[in-house]
């Protein structure tokens, strides 16, 4: 089957690219406004772009009327963001803060999160959240009902119990994160995996 992106509706199109493009990871967006409101919220529109600069993409989509939500408008206000990975622990903390709030609502406060502080830039990372990256906007742009914000980490917070110092080793398994899969309210953890080594040229 082929579709036309061109004769399909916005809607439509979201609905097999969504249930197509998996797992997909979640940031789970810290942000505060420049009069220092809080906000909380996942977006899984979101990867790794590069190490140096040390980039992530976000894909933060607005409201039908093309006003943007609290996440979008703070980072574009203030430049600044943390994005915080998904343990399955914190999981029904972040479909919480999934929540159709009205603006200007401290999510954070609304699901009780135990937040701990940036050291580069002023809102919080969420304290158990195995992994957190405080970030700066290095770029954004608007693209029809989407703004696509590039974010130079900062800061990389991770805790001890994952991460070997000396070789810089992660313990990704133990992390335990979840990844946003098809449909609605379907995620997806990291516990079926297989392996296979990148090839050599010289080696065939």
């Amino acid at each position: 089957m082929e579709f036309d992106f061109s004769q399909l509706a916005g809607p439509d199109r979201y609905k097999l690219m969504a249930a197509s493009i998996t797992p997909r990871p979640i940031a789970w967006i810290t942000s505060q406004s420049a009069q220092g409101v809080r906000n909380a919220a996942p977006y899984s529109f979101f990867a790794m772009m590069g190490a140096e600069p040390p980039l992530l993409a976000i894909g933060l989509m607005r409201r039908p009327d093309g006003t943007y939500k609290d996440s979008a408008a703070n980072i574009l206000e203030t430049g600044e963001f943390v994005v915080n990975l998904v343990a399955e622990h914190d999981a029904q903390a972040m479909n919480l803060t999934c929540i159709d709030a009205p603006p200007g609502e401290d999510e954070i406060a609304l699901a009780g999160l135990e937040t701990a502080p940036s050291t580069a830039i002023a809102p919080p990372r969420i304290a158990t959240a195995p992994v957190s990256m405080e970030c700066r906007m290095y770029n954004s742009m608007d693209a029809g009902q989407s703004t696509i914000v590039l974010g130079e980490v900062l800061r990389f917070h991770i805790q001890d119990r994952f991460i070997d110092t000396q070789k810089l080793h992660v313990d990704t398994l133990a992390m335990g994160l979840i990844a946003r899969m098809h449909g609605a309210g379907w995620y997806t953890r990291c516990t079926d995996l297989l392996q296979m080594t990148r090839p050599s040229w010289a080696d065939r």
